[in-house]
């Protein structure tokens, strides 16, 4: 059985992962065990994992707060960082819809992660910034897959109050196997990769598709 790390495993996200990915045994690294912001406790936490999941977020900072956690940025470098130096092969981040922004969005066509992103909010630029630091240790030889993780909740429920909520969803189900997708592909294509994670919603905004084989089988009605 694979071994893998999640960082903030006990966030929402991370509490899906755990209960829906039952082929890998799971490192759930929260505080006060493990802190992120301590790069050596990262180095002893990572040794031996198959892959990383980086969850940990300060949520002082969010779409609506209108502010930038230096925390934040601290352990996305360590992540990074600790995860080449003791030689984990592939990471999975936890970026956000945020990074782009899509409140309005009219076009015919879908937004594509390949865009350059126009963040919504200083959180979704540091989400950008997590994808940059992700593409310099691409170059670097780590595998990254930078997924922009919707609208995911304990409830399960496509229907939450927050605008635009039903359509970018994500299904505990959908969230699951995009991850354990990203986890069992043989090989990131050029070492990184950005996909966005929503299910397949009523007037679904973004562009999911993949190079990876992952297909969502959920959708708001």
């Amino acid at each position: 059985m694979r071994r893998i790390a999640i960082t903030g495993a006990s966030g929402v996200i991370g509490t899906v992962l755990r209960r829906g990915l039952k082929d890998f045994r799971i490192a759930a690294l929260d505080l006060p065990q493990v802190d992120v912001r301590d790069y050596k406790s990262l180095l002893v936490a990572f040794e031996g994992q198959s892959a990383v999941i980086h969850l940990a977020w300060d949520w002082k900072e969010n779409f609506q707060s209108g502010s930038a956690s230096p925390d934040n940025y601290v352990m996305t470098c360590n992540v990074y960082r600790a995860a080449r130096e003791v030689g984990v092969p592939r990471i999975i981040v936890a970026s956000s819809v945020h990074a782009d922004s899509f409140h309005g969005w009219k076009k015919r066509s879908l937004l594509s992660p390949d865009n350059t992103p126009v963040p919504d909010s200083p959180y979704g630029a540091s989400k950008v910034l997590m994808e940059a630091l992700g593409r310099y240790y691409a170059k670097k030889g780590l595998e990254v897959v930078c997924i922009r993780f919707g609208g995911v909740n304990r409830k399960d429920s496509a229907n939450m109050p927050e605008r635009d909520y039903g359509r970018v969803w994500l299904s505990h189900r959908d969230c699951c196997s995009l991850v354990s997708a990203c986890l069992g592909v043989p090989r990131i294509p050029n070492n990184f990769l950005i996909v966005y994670g929503v299910s397949d919603n009523k007037g679904r905004i973004h562009d999911f598709s993949n190079p990876i084989g992952w297909q969502p089988v959920d959708g708001s009605k």
